[in-house]
């Protein structure tokens, strides 16, 4: 049923790139846990330990406030259609921000997302798979444009404004990073 792994295995990495969504894990010291779904084409695996993920635009930034106080990170994967399969991959995750050196380096391997405001490097500890008979069979329609229509609409300047207004604070009141 379930499985334990140092690393990802090509079979892994295949799974992976097959997902069009993931779920992203992570608490601070005290307060809220997060999880959080992720979609479009903001995931890349680097090697057989690491991942990275681009982190877009969104209502609140609760990810990056519990990585500057805990590195802490499970993404999950999950199978809708084919044969079952749950993924999770624990480890210490880092966040990357526009002004930070490593930003273009990373940024030349995704698409150019307006509102694009972090990546976030999970250096894998431990890969663990489990059966996921339990999850039901969804049939994937499409994207939604809904985000990128919405960051499209606004300039810069306007989305760094929504990033003051919205995303400097995390739900437990904690300093995200974003505009240091």
């Amino acid at each position: 049923m379930g499985d334990r792994y140092e690393k990802l295995s090509d079979k892994h990495i295949e799974f992976i790139n097959r997902q069009h969504l993931f779920f992203v894990g992570t608490a601070g010291r005290e307060g809220r846990v997060n999880v959080s779904p992720k979609g479009l084409d903001t995931l890349r695996v680097l090697d057989d330990s690491t991942i990275v993920w681009l982190n877009l635009t969104g209502s609140g930034n609760e990810t990056a406030a519990h990585v500057l106080e805990n590195q802490r990170m499970t993404l999950m994967f999950c199978s809708f259609d084919r044969q079952p399969l749950i993924l999770r991959l624990y480890g210490q995750a880092q966040v990357i921000h526009p002004r930070d050196e490593r930003w273009s380096e990373l940024a030349s391997q995704f698409a150019d997302y307006n509102g694009a405001r972090q990546f976030f490097e999970l250096h894998i500890e431990l890969v663990q798979t489990s059966c996921g008979f339990g999850v039901p069979y969804f049939e994937y329609q499409g994207e939604r444009p809904t985000l990128s229509d919405w960051t499209d609409r606004r300039t810069p300047d306007e989305v760094e404004a929504y990033w003051h207004e919205k995303n400097v604070r995390s739900l437990d009141g904690r300093d995200t990073g974003i505009l240091q």
